[in-house]
This record gives C-alpha cells, sequence and structure tokens, in this order.
C-alpha cells in the first residue's frame, strides 16, 4: 500500500467538488464530509443517518466517533457540511435512521466498499489533474494540511488523529521541509 498525499491545491479540491456535485450527491457528500472533519475512512464508511440527525430531524452541531482507543472525539460540522447533508438526505426522501449514509446500490444494509470510495476519489483526481497518490485516508491529511495552514493548532490535530507527538502528526500530514521553512513568525513585542 503506497502512501497518500493530502491535497493542498484548494481549485483542485474545488474542482473535485464541482464534478462530484454534479454526478452523484452521495459521493459529493462523502468527500464534503471527509475533508471538512478529518474523519477516519472506515468510520466515515459506516456513518448512518441516526448518527448526523438528531431525534427532531435536525443536522447535529458535531459528529461523535469513536478513536481507536474507544475514546469519543467530537467533529465540528460546518455549515457547508451541514447543509449538503441536509440536501443529500432531502433527496433520498424517508430514509430510516438506522441505514447507512453512503448506503451501497447494490442492495441489503451495507454501506460503500473502501475500494469503491477509493475509485470515486482517484477518478476525480485524474480528472482534475491531481497525479499523486490518493486514497479514501486523503480526505483526512487534506483536512489536516487545510487546518494547519489556517492556523489550527498542531497539538489539537494531534488530539483529533490520537498520534502520539506533533512530529507523528506533521509526518502524517506530510508537511515538507520546503513548507516549513516558509513559515513567518512575525511578532512585534
Amino acid at each position: 500500500m503506497s502512501k497518500v498525499e493530502p491535497i493542498r491545491d484548494l481549485k483542485k479540491i474545488d474542482a473535485i467538488k464541482r464534478i462530484l456535485k454534479k454526478e452523484n450527491p452521495r459521493n459529493y457528500l462523502f468527500f464534503i464530509l471527509g475533508i471538512n472533519t478529518g474523519i477516519r475512512a472506515d468510520d466515515l464508511l459506516n456513518l448512518k443517518v441516526e448518527d448526523v440527525i438528531d431525534s427532531s430531524g435536525q443536522v447535529k452541531n458535531y459528529l461523535n466517533v469513536s478513536d481507536r482507543n474507544g475514546q469519543e472525539i467530537s467533529l465540528f460540522l460546518n455549515e457547508m457540511v451541514k447543509e449538503t447533508i441536509k440536501n443529500y438526505l432531502e433527496g433520498l426522501g424517508d430514509l430510516k435512521r438506522e441505514q447507512f449514509l453512503f448506503a451501497s446500490r447494490k442492495g441489503g444494509n451495507r454501506p460503500i466498499s473502501r475500494v469503491h470510495a477509493w475509485h470515486v476519489l482517484n477518478d476525480a483526481a485524474q480528472r482534475v489533474g491531481i497525479s499523486s497518490n490518493i486514497g479514501t485516508n486523503t480526505l483526512r491529511k487534506t483536512f489536516a494540511y487545510h487546518a494547519l495552514s489556517q492556523g489550527v493548532d498542531i497539538f489539537h490535530l494531534q488530539k483529533i488523529f490520537n498520534h502520539l507527538s506533533p512530529c507523528i502528526t506533521m509526518k502524517y500530514i506530510g508537511v515538507t521541509e520546503s513548507e516549513l521553512s516558509q513559515v513567518k513568525i512575525n511578532l512585534k513585542l
């Protein structure tokens, strides 16, 4: 299994969003939810309607998932994510709360497979000119890369990813030495 990279170019992210939104609302939501929350791919695939909708039918503000140690992590759902979830569910009609959010079209109550998700992401990435390795973990890494570049503290990302140190998180995200050398700290004390 080869190492996957985050999608660093915001224009390519927007191009992928346009492709997926036009072609398949389920795949569009999968992409949007993944790049905006940093949720692990397996957790993303196994989300159920009840995980994103409260008992009154409203989209939740936070997505609660368990990390690998069983500790619960709350991931914020921004307005774009919430609107995308709402539109997706309205387009599907009457869903049961226990149904998978990313249900397979092959029948039965099961989610799309990780392989199918990989194909969706790779196809869209190739169509927008991304040649680096892309996989389902690309969504998580893209979230972290852009969160870090927008000023989210590395220690917060370390906690979300359940990493032992900030160095592991930086390596996981794929932050390069050249990117680190471009950081300017302009204190005027």
